[in-house]
């Protein structure tokens, strides 16, 4: 086991290079930070000056090392909008967006499966094409009309939920929340219905499609043959040999709710990473949009190993084999 995590790290580590390599091409000359930071009144002077201190005067792949060796060390620089170290900005943004991410995959989860075993179980009842119809407008509809849409109705017509902000936070030590206050709570419903929407459909299609393939194997017409009741042969039997396909895309939907949460955050003006990245891509702000690219990446690589772990938990047949070579 352990061989095999050191093993997938180094994988990681070429990776991780060439997503820094990339994003800091692809951002390194878009639009112009120092005229930015100066504003319309400066000197040749000022500018020069200016240049030589963000490094910007080197030839870029110098550029690109001395970032990708801060970058190693947690740190990527100032923020050329705000003036400010690019860390210190993703720290204090980086609670609103977990919080949103984690509780819209729970969301996902908790209500996905259930509705995948119940389509699955039960695909001619009423309600089960009722929750099909559901999905196919889920996945159908794009992120921001949904929050949108959500926003009209629970906002604007009812008044019932607020459709900007995060609410009143509490700070526990350098996390902020919005867990422990009625305003925090309210505010994070309609962001987080519209980030899991889209993956609590898939979850509950693909749940939906491994249930009825599962239920026709022979193992599961044994089972029935052996006298064991419906609760044994659907949950201890069907349902856990649904998991590792559900694992798998759950958990790289964890790292796509992280990842393109951009939408929502803008849409709902959530103040977390995504709308800080949203922000700097106007002013041209190198370092956090780098930052961010490869904060996303390195959450893609850390869920991939997450998930190749939970399969030997849930899947005894990859320990035996693995066990076996």
């Amino acid at each position: 086991m352990l061989a095999f995590i050191i093993s997938r790290l180094l994988q990681a580590l070429p990776v991780m290079f060439t997503v820094s390599l990339i994003s800091f091409a692809m951002f390194a000359y878009v639009g112009d930070p120092v005229a930015i930071m100066l504003g319309q009144d400066y000197t040749v002077a000022q500018r020069d000056a200016l240049v030589r201190e963000l490094g910007l005067d080197q030839p870029f792949f110098v550029q690109f090392g001395t970032f990708l060796g801060n970058a190693v060390q947690g740190e990527f620089g100032l923020s050329y909008r705000l003036s400010r170290p690019v860390s210190d900005l993703i720290l204090e943004r980086a609670p609103a967006t977990l919080e949103l991410a984690f509780t819209a995959a729970i969301l996902a989860l908790a209500v996905g499966v259930p509705m995948g075993v119940y389509t699955g179980l039960y695909r001619n009842s009423w309600l089960s094409r009722f929750f099909l119809t559901f999905s196919l407008i889920g996945v159908s509809l794009p992120t921001f009309l949904i929050g949108i849409l959500l926003i009209l109705t629970f906002s604007v017509w009812l008044g019932w939920l607020p459709s900007f902000g995060r609410g009143d936070v509490v700070q526990l030590g350098w996390w902020s929340t919005g867990f422990l206050t009625w305003s925090g709570l309210k505010a994070l419903i309609l962001p987080s219905i519209t980030l899991g929407l889209f993956q609590l459909t898939l979850i509950m299609r693909l749940v939906r499609s491994e249930m009825m393939e599962v239920l026709r194997t022979d193992y599961i017409k044994f089972a029935r043959a052996r006298g064991l009741p419906n609760r044994a042969i659907h949950f201890g039997h069907a349902l856990k040999n649904t998991l590792v396909p559900v694992i798998t895309i759950a958990g790289l939907q964890l790292g796509g709710i992280i990842a393109f949460a951009i939408v929502t955050e803008t849409v709902f003006q959530w103040p977390g990473m995504g709308l800080l990245f949203i922000q700097s891509v106007g002013a041209a702000d190198i370092p956090i949009m780098a930052a961010y690219l490869m904060l996303i990446a390195l959450v893609f690589v850390t869920i991939n190993l997450v998930v190749d772990l939970l399969y030997y938990a849930v899947d005894p047949r990859l320990r035996i084999g693995r066990g076996g070579h």
